[in-house]
């Protein structure tokens, strides 16, 4: 009857465990990516989970086997096993295997997702400031569009946030820039951010697969506004994103920005 009590009480607990974890389904917390290198980071992630899962059953599984089945039942002292070679290195050599595989899994997809490549059809240099951000677009080295912000009030209207529009299905290059402190543009939908640090310039790749607007932020603490510098990623098709360009460059040669 105990050991029946105690498998059952063990099954509840590993069902609440996967109940917290997996929350948000497959993904396990994380958003739904809207990159190609938002999906190879799921992917990664997904998989890291698979393992700790494995790892986890085995371990749980002989704790539980160790319990149940080699409970004190005399006051006798059990056989002592000391130096079993085998088992020694067994249990040496497993860990380096895990850690090895998850190395390589880690330095392959991270070696994919900071790959640049030689010319991406869009570059975009984004300068972060004491709080808020401007996209500059560039084309020949030239800036033909512009976006500058202002502070907002993180629980006021959408509409007040600068944009950065970019087109689905292309290589976005994004230059970070800052002036001022060090700041951090993060993108929770592309899963993945990067610092951004005066004095040196930090870049990344993605390519944009979903349509729509997303949520952009500082994820570094650069001071008393640091919660208003916001802004919106808007993936648009290559059409619409040819066609921000000319009203940019139309507004830009009348004397304006946009």
């Amino acid at each position: 009857m105990r050991s029946r009590r105690a498998l059952k009480s063990a099954g509840v607990l590993g069902l609440l465990a996967l109940a917290a974890t997996g929350c948000s389904g497959s993904r396990l917390g994380l958003p739904e990516p809207i990159s190609v290198q938002g999906e190879r980071m799921l992917h990664l992630w997904q998989g890291s989970w698979i393992a700790a899962f494995a790892v986890g059953g085995v371990v749980w599984g002989l704790i539980i086997w160790a319990v149940l089945f080699h409970r004190k039942r005399s006051d006798d002292l059990p056989p002592q096993v000391r130096y079993n070679m085998p088992i020694e290195i067994l249990y040496t050599a497993v860990p380096f295997v895990i850690i090895a595989v998850l190395f390589y899994f880690t330095a392959r997809d991270e070696n994919f997702v900071e790959k640049t490549t030689d010319n991406p059809a869009v570059v975009v240099d984004v300068t972060a400031f004491q709080w808020s951000w401007q996209f500059d677009y560039k084309e020949n080295g030239q800036t033909v569009a512009s976006v500058t912000g202002v502070p907002v009030n993180p629980n006021g209207p959408a509409p007040g946030k600068p944009v950065m529009t970019i087109p689905a299905g292309k290589t976005v290059r994004v230059k970070l820039h800052s002036n001022d402190v060090i700041h951090s543009f993060w993108v929770p939908a592309l899963i993945y951010k990067k610092d951004v640090m005066p004095g040196y310039v930090n870049e990344f790749e993605f390519t944009a697969t979903k349509l729509g607007t997303y949520e952009g932020r500082c994820a570094e603490l650069c001071g008393v506004d640091h919660s208003r510098m916001l802004f919106e990623l808007k993936v648009v098709t290559p059409e619409q994103y040819q066609k921000f360009i000319a009203d940019s460059k139309q507004a830009l040669a009348a004397g304006g920005g946009k």
